[in-house]
């Protein structure tokens, strides 16, 4: 009987999670949803993560030489733009620094960041497995690749600032958000 309550209090449990966590379908444009998906969880990560850390530690760097966690968050958001307008076809709004340099409260990081994904949505959500192959300017180098890489370099960029966080979160003895999921 404990053994049969056990189970069923597990397959509710992952029941639960995976409805929570099941990314988006488009079977019409299944590699361009795909790269939405990651994109939606990159910056669910990095948007969580600005506003769970206290602002007082925004300024927390573990060593000198690196990013504090504000500054982190204030170089994705810039870059974002960079990347997410080269997806658009459009000259980058802000350049990969500025809100390093301009948004040193918790406040102005968080508007950098919601306004800097609020931009990258636009450029994620009229992807299609069409127009992913097309190709566009690569701000960061010479030539052209494709809409798809911007997007996708982007949503890596993300990640690994991502796992940047998660250290910091760490060494101040807090879960970082996907953790905590």
């Amino acid at each position: 009987m404990r053994a049969g309550v056990v189970l069923t209090v597990l397959l509710a449990l992952l029941a639960s999670v995976s409805a929570q966590e099941r990314p988006a379908t488009d079977p019409a444009n299944p590699v361009s949803q795909a790269i939405k998906n990651s994109w939606n969880g990159a910056k669910r990560n990095i948007t969580e993560s600005a506003e769970q850390m206290p602002e007082a530690d925004y300024a927390f760097k573990p060593v000198d030489g690196v990013r504090a966690f504000g500054q982190i968050l204030a170089h994705v958001a810039g870059a974002s733009y960079v990347y997410c307008s080269a997806a658009k076809g459009e000259k980058a709004p802000f350049g990969e620094g500025d809100f390093e340099k301009t948004a040193t409260t918790k406040a102005a990081i968080i508007k950098a960041v919601a306004d800097s994904t609020a931009y990258c949505d636009a450029a994620f959500n009229a992807l299609t497995d069409a127009s992913a192959g097309e190709m566009v300017q690569n701000p960061f180098g010479q030539g052209q690749f494709a809409r798809a890489s911007a997007l996708l370099n982007n949503t890596n960029h993300l990640n690994e600032h991502y796992g940047n966080l998660v250290t910091y979160f760490r060494i101040k003895g807090m879960v970082p958000p996907s953790s905590k999921r």
